[in-house]
């Protein structure tokens, strides 16, 4: 049995890409190779990021640390198809989601009961631990806990957006909503239209979502950094820029801190 879940197209799940197409030993050459795309932008947040995460909390690097992870077992599950690819590919997702809950889920929304946010990381904690135990139940049932979870981080924004009178940030809020409903577009695209897309000869939309929700977490987590960042550390001025140029239409949003001893609220 241990074996068994380490055995290639051990998962009840396969995409829309045809199986062995382009390589004997990749069952999914696409979907593979465009899991490429987490080891390229998450080196680049985690500097870019980094005097963000010195001023706040080192522990921030851990949502693109662990980002690596799970392009590392996305390859592992889209090569093989295994059981055991499957679960690290969709428990390592769950894992980065509960991070980003302990790190930035503003305090003001905390529970009654919870006082701090180490009581709060504990009780995520807690919860991470048994659901990461009860998905081995219903394995089949992960993706769509995840996509829950997903929505439930958009109302959170949606939440505190609505105070918010800063053009770069709405938009970078935009971008941001944009990104992730393209990135579940193509997921859902690719589950459940298939057929209509193998008529096209094009079955490549989980490799696309692959890139899009990548990139879709870059502008997010930095708009939910943005936001702690103006309540919990407001002295440091922060500001949002775009990487590689700040003009450009297109980039990797990141936040400098201007570092003035002014501790004034900004409006967002």
């Amino acid at each position: 049995m241990a074996a068994g879940v380490f055995a290639y197209e051990s998962s009840d799940v396969d995409w829309c890409e045809d199986n062995y197409r382009h390589s004997e030993t990749v069952v999914e050459y696409f979907n593979t190779m465009s899991s490429f795309v987490f080891f390229v932008v998450s080196p680049i947040m985690l500097y870019l990021l980094h005097p963000y995460a010195k001023e706040r909390n080192l522990a921030v690097h851990l949502v693109w640390l662990m980002m690596i992870f799970v392009g590392l077992f996305s390859m592992y599950f889209h090569m093989t198809l295994s059981f055991m690819g499957q679960m690290l590919d969709e428990l390592s997702i769950l894992w980065v989601l509960a991070t980003g809950y302990s790190l930035w889920f503003p305090r003001k929304h905390f529970p009654a009961f919870i006082k701090d946010r180490n009581s709060f990381c504990r009780m995520v904690l807690a919860v991470t631990v048994v659901t990461t135990l009860s998905s081995f139940v219903k394995p089949t049932a992960n993706a769509y806990v995840l996509n829950c979870f997903a929505l439930h981080i958009l109302y959170s924004l949606c939440v505190e957006m609505k105070s918010c009178t800063e053009q770069r940030v709405l938009r970078l809020a935009k971008v941001s909503v944009g990104l992730w409903a393209l990135a579940i577009s193509c997921w859902i695209s690719d589950r459940f239209g298939c057929s209509f897309w193998q008529k096209l000869n094009f079955c490549y939309l989980h490799g696309i979502w692959h890139i899009l929700i990548v990139v879709a977490t870059a502008h997010a987590s930095t708009l939910i950094a943005y936001l702690d960042a103006s309540f919990e550390i407001p002295y440091t001025e922060p500001d949002l820029q775009y990487w590689p140029k700040d003009n450009w239409a297109l980039g990797l949003p990141y936040i400098v801190l201007k570092g003035t001893n002014t501790k004034t609220r900004k409006s967002c």
